[in-house]
């Protein structure tokens, strides 16, 4: 099926002005004949419902992120900024500090302000977007799903964890921990089932003492490090759910002298700051700055009156092994 970049590239012109033909904006007369040509070409039939929609609404769409301090999530916005800017759209940052109701507060926002759009990273699985559906507005979700059947991009989150920990196994550690986000975020509860499987895989056992649900921040790293070193039988190698997760961890291993690889640690997501040399902990990058791009690109494409079923893209991390 055609969709409004495909419009776009054989008529030459971007897909903002794709989208002003479609609504009856001013365009050149040559720019509307290449559009309407390479529309008959393809047979791309917009939404009368979406070119209805979009004629009420602004060319302004929101991300709507937990965290705007995790420069994850700031390589999620610069993706989506990137896509939106070139179609002629603007962006409009909401942190909701992974609470529901600031959450809520942004989405009912997004719907009395027109804007075109909604991508929401949710503050957990309970996200509530139904009111920006009904009220004909389109959604993607990003990093996580939400509580509605919309458009989703997210990690491979599952395989990160796998993958990070048989690195860690295959270094030579044998009592493997697993620190990861709040267990209510799928994204914290899928990299911790990854560590499982891995732990299974080589026929070791994973006991709950072993895995610590916190927050997704460096205090929630460093506290939940200093409580399995301080346990009767502490690990020696931690598997960290996130980077900021992965910073507190390295924190207090450093300060207790325990600093990688001497302690095997291996992160889910880059290390945004650390001390140590990059090659000391193993990681997983994850594609955060793509995956936001590619949410914006599907969020663009319903506007633009795209129907069909929701879709699920999901993205694979890179493994960077330390070096021992």
């Amino acid at each position: 099926m055609a969709t409004i970049y495909d419009v776009a590239e054989r008529a030459g012109v971007s897909p903002a002005t794709v989208s002003r033909v479609f609504n009856g904006v001013n365009v050149s007369p040559e720019k509307v004949a290449a559009v309407r040509e390479a529309v008959a070409h393809l047979g791309f039939v917009p939404s009368r419902a979406a070119r209805a929609l979009r004629t009420r609404s602004t060319e302004v769409i929101a991300l709507i992120i937990p965290d705007i301090e995790n420069p994850y999530f700031t390589e999620v916005a610069r993706g989506v900024e990137d896509v939106a800017q070139e179609a002629g759209y603007s962006l409009v940052l909401c942190n909701s500090d992974a609470r529901r109701e600031k959450e809520a507060d942004y989405l009912d926002i997004a719907v009395s302000e027109r804007m075109a759009g909604v991508l929401v990273a949710g503050a957990d699985a309970g996200t509530d977007v139904s009111g920006v559906l009904a009220a004909g507005h389109a959604v993607v979700a990003v990093d996580r799903p939400v509580a509605a059947d919309v458009d989703t991009v997210m990690i491979a989150n599952r395989e990160a964890g796998r993958a990070a920990t048989s690195e860690l196994l295959g270094a030579g550690y044998t009592r493997i921990a697993c620190v990861t986000g709040p267990e209510q975020i799928e994204t914290a509860r899928e990299r911790a089932l990854g560590w499982r499987q891995a732990l299974a895989d080589a026929g070791m056992p994973a006991p709950d003492e072993l895995l610590v649900h916190s927050s997704f921040h460096v205090d929630g790293g460093r506290a939940a490090a200093a409580a399995l070193l301080s346990s009767p039988e502490p690990p020696d190698a931690i598997l960290a759910g996130n980077n900021l997760l992965g910073v507190g961890v390295i924190q207090h291993l450093s300060e207790i002298g325990s600093a990688p690889p001497a302690f095997g640690v291996a992160v889910v997501g880059s290390l945004p700051f650390t001390t140590l040399a990059p090659s000391a902990v193993t990681v997983v990058r994850l594609p955060a700055r793509e995956m936001g791009a590619q949410a914006a690109r599907m969020l663009l494409e319903r506007i633009s009156g795209e129907g069909g079923p929701a879709r699920t893209i999901v993205l694979g991390g890179e493994l960077q092994a330390a070096r021992r």
